[in-house]
């Protein structure tokens, strides 16, 4: 048992807990301002800044807090609150805690985590319906598409380990995974394979800490063959969860076993992560997969509707695929023309395209401004505006300027005079430098040319 003049220390391992068990905002606002009091006789008193704040702990986080404070000194420990009424001289009016009710132990628990050989018909969560049959290839996800046919065939056989998938919102990294899931299944049924999202992942690892099960978790995990984790970068400040990550990482690699992440993020762009779980990521292979170009979109379509029986003509097929970037809403969008061909009763023409991808997208092209453009380079660049706009003359901050300010001369019909008015307050003649400068650098530089087109697509 904790010491009474220990209560300090004790909230502190409490706050480690917590802080892996809810999110960033939930921690500052609901915690932080818990100071503890003192733990004696088996009761641990926590002061709260007002009424509110302890029927909102109460309600929302009870079941957390005496779990977490169990956990550290405990079962048994009774929890008390001390509310705030006077400032000046620290003086409350205690509460006791909810109780909670006690567990039953008269039958097992069914979490998966329990210490015994997980069989190869396990639940490994695949969607039947994301193959590589399905998964069309173009030139923003071949290489991530050879990678992920490699994985499947030849699991932790080859250099792919981790394979690292990352890339925006609705551009297939969840098909792809699927997709290398099923195909190793496939080739054989014998390996245990599991696709969880990091939500998931994140869940079942709150439970394991709060029941004290954190070895089985860890056991579970160490006896996948191929694990398949997606949207990593949920795990950004859960230092808990990526401590066990790195844990099971480390097992299943050295095991020869297969790990395949997805992110909305490159290794190198994530934060809060732990540095050696980030080299790890960088360790295997890197494939970026971007929004597919109009070609793909294109081939994307004609698969739907050969796969649906439907008759669209090519001209309705590249409307849509001008207009609709993403993979998502390119797979829902000739559903929602079939109903609505069906409704109204006509055919699937130009008319009904417009109509039904106009509630999707914009069809408006937007007109674009110096503040959206100066915006999305410090976005892309990672770059605070306040300092774009200061005298400050660091080299990352002076090519950021030179980009914007061409992109600018490029994409509106603004005079360099007012270009510069709005970037950093420059005069015309160091707008034209700056134009120029980037364009012969473009000539010059591919990596450049590649920034300038990838901001360019963001403007679109």
């Amino acid at each position: 048992m904790i010491q009474s003049d220990n209560h300090t220390v004790l909230w502190n391992k409490c706050l480690d807990i917590i802080k892996d068990n809810v999110s960033e905002a939930e921690y500052k606002t609901w915690f932080l301002s818990i100071v503890p009091l003192k733990f004696e006789n088996g009761n641990f008193t926590i002061q709260v800044p007002s009424q509110f704040y302890f029927e909102y702990l109460e309600e929302h986080y009870v079941s957390l807090l005496r779990n977490t404070i169990f956990r550290v000194a405990g079962k048994g420990t009774k929890l008390m609150y001390s509310i705030l009424v006077d400032k000046t001289t620290n003086s409350g009016v205690t509460y006791p805690g909810k109780e909670l009710p006690e567990k039953k132990n008269n039958k097992k628990d069914d979490t998966p985590f329990r210490v015994k050989p997980v069989s190869a018909d396990f639940e490994s969560y695949l969607n039947t319906n994301y193959t590589f049959e399905n998964y069309i290839e173009g030139a923003t996800n071949r290489l991530a598409r050879a990678a992920g046919t490699a994985v499947a065939e030849k699991p932790g056989k080859t250099a792919f380990n981790p394979l690292f998938i990352h890339g925006n919102c609705g551009v297939g990294k969840t098909h792809l995974c699927h997709a290398i899931g099923l195909r190793t299944k496939a080739f054989n049924p014998q390996i245990k394979v599991l696709y969880v999202s990091a939500h998931l992942f994140q869940q079942q690892f709150t439970t394991a800490s709060l029941s004290n099960e954190v070895n089985s978790f860890l056991n579970f995990y160490q006896q996948i063959d191929l694990l398949i984790i997606d949207d990593i970068q949920e795990f950004a400040t859960k230092k808990g969860t990526q401590n066990a990550l790195f844990h099971i990482f480390n097992f299943l690699q050295m095991s020869g076993k297969q790990l395949v992440f997805t992110s909305d993020r490159s290794p190198v762009e994530l934060r809060d992560f732990e540095e050696r779980l980030i080299s790890r990521f960088k360790a295997g292979l890197n494939a970026e997969i971007n929004a597919p170009d109009l070609e793909l979109r294109k081939a994307i379509l004609n698969k739907k509707v050969s796969d649906e029986g439907v008759e669209i003509t090519a001209e309705v097929i590249d409307f849509i695929a001008e207009h609709v970037t993403e993979n998502r809403c390119l797979e829902g969008i000739i559903i929602s023309l079939q109903a609505n061909s069906i409704i109204e009763g006509k055919n699937i023409d130009i008319e009904l395209a417009e109509k039904v991808v106009g509630k999707i997208v914009s069809l408006t092209p937007e007109v674009l401004t110096v503040e959206k453009i100066r915006e999305t380079v410090c976005r892309h660049l990672e770059i605070d505006v306040e300092k774009l706009m200061s005298k400050a003359r660091k080299q990352e901050l002076v090519f950021a300027r030179q980009l914007a300010m061409y992109l600018c001369k490029e994409h509106t019909n603004h005079s360099l005079k007012l270009i510069g008015s709005k970037i950093g307050n420059r005069d015309h003649a160091t707008v034209l430098y700056s134009c120029n400068y980037i364009k012969e650098q473009m000539s010059r530089d591919k990596k450049i040319k590649g920034v300038v087109e990838e901001i360019e697509k963001k403007l679109k």
